[in-house]
């Protein structure tokens, strides 16, 4: 699950993570009135102008705008607001600003770059900081490695000082500054675990002309695992955001992604899922989606597999690659039917059936009367679904 930035603030600002002091707007007029508020407060006449998408690379999309007054904040919102905003994370079609954060404008120092997530290498959760921060880090981490520095966490001891004092004098901080980064790094880590964050990244953290440290930006995904714990965090949901089908997916409890390509998988098990999607890959054709039913699905959680799988209109041929342990083949057979029929497919349809059951499948699938297509196995399967969707690509 991710959140905008204004959220994000207001989730550190609860732990004690000095923030800005910000204003989220829904609309230009929320977004106009709050400008002299945020003014008021800072006690300066700067205020940055943020768009909040889920998506990095805001500023060089032109989606954050520092003005000095309130007229040229006003021109900002009004620019900003509603835009189609690009971004190297959003792709060409970008997103719609549809919320804004008004901002106080602050005398830096110098930006850094901090953020924590999970090292699988090493299984840790691992902070990572650089002095080099800002709207580049991409490129630094490419290019100059060496000037990233990583932390990672014992989970028996938790963050500890003296990672902090290291962490500082690699990034060049001393005195009152290096004791400002212990306490925002203690505050941070103690965030990071106790919500379940699955990434927590800063950028850039920035350092005050008069000594202080401060998070001017926060991007927050969290575990999907784990959110039973924090049902608060389903109000910070924002649906325009979020992928229709993806969403709907989620009623389902069906792991969905979309993708690129023009051929629907529908598979159970997420490592048959990913060697299906690499076969079709293989055999030169483009996976549409990552969707895995999972082992115990009902004939009605295949039929709404279907129907999402359907909504994308790029798919020209679907694929259902089944393997029946717990998921019996004649269940899936089932399930096929009644969607294709409740869907009304317009798509070739291809399905290779093993396991428990599978005779009972495949003749329940041979005895509808569908247009199905039956593959002998995976390699027969995506070769068949390849060709069915207009070859390689």
């Amino acid at each position: 699950m991710k959140i905008h930035e204004y959220q994000g603030k207001q989730l550190l600002r609860k732990y004690g993570v000095p923030v800005p002091i910000g204003i989220p707007a829904m609309s230009v007029e929320e977004a106009i009135a709050a400008v002299p508020t945020v003014q008021q407060q800072a006690g300066t006449d700067v205020v940055v102008v943020k768009a909040q998408i889920h998506a990095g690379g805001r500023g060089k999309g032109g989606g954050v705008k520092v003005a000095k007054t309130r007229a040229d904040a006003e021109a900002a919102i009004k620019q900003i607001f509603g835009m189609q905003l690009v971004t190297p994370q959003t792709g060409p079609a970008g997103k719609k600003v549809q919320r804004l954060l008004v901002e106080q404008g602050l005398a830096i120092e110098h930006e850094y770059y901090l953020g924590m997530l999970l090292d699988r290498g090493t299984g840790r959760v691992t902070v990572m900081a650089s002095a080099e921060g800002g709207m580049d880090i991409e490129e630094v981490a490419a290019t100059h490695p060496e000037k990233i520095f990583r932390e990672g966490i014992n989970p028996g001891t938790g963050w500890q000082e003296w990672q902090s004092r290291r962490l500082a004098k690699n990034l060049g901080l001393s005195g009152k500054v290096a004791q400002e980064l212990a306490t925002f790094l203690r505050t941070l880590t103690k965030c990071y675990d106790e919500m379940d964050c699955s990434m927590l990244e800063i950028n850039p953290l920035v350092t005050t002309k008069d000594g202080r440290v401060l998070a001017l930006d926060a991007k927050i995904n969290f575990d999907d695992n784990a959110l039973f714990r924090h049902k608060e965090l389903e109000e910070w949901v924002d649906p325009s955001e979020e992928d229709p089908a993806e969403r709907e997916a989620k009623k389902w409890d069906l792991s969905y992604i979309s993708l690129e390509g023009n051929i629907g998988c529908m598979v159970n098990g997420a490592g048959l899922a990913m060697s299906t999607m690499d076969i079709i890959k293989y055999y030169g054709g483009a996976p549409a989606n990552f969707l895995d039913v999972g082992g115990g699905a009902t004939a009605e959680k295949v039929t709404a597999a279907f129907k999402i799988i359907t909504t994308d209109p790029d798919v020209k041929a679907i694929f259902v690659n089944i393997f029946g342990g717990i998921m019996k083949c004649d269940t899936i057979a089932q399930g096929v039917i009644t969607a294709v029929k409740e869907v009304g497919l317009k798509v070739p349809l291809v399905v290779r059936l093993e396991g428990t059951n599978v005779e009972l499948g495949k003749k329940m699938l041979a005895d509808s009367g569908l247009n199905i297509v039956a593959a002998a196995d995976m390699a027969d399967g995506a070769q068949k679904a390849v060709k069915a969707a207009g070859g390689s690509k």
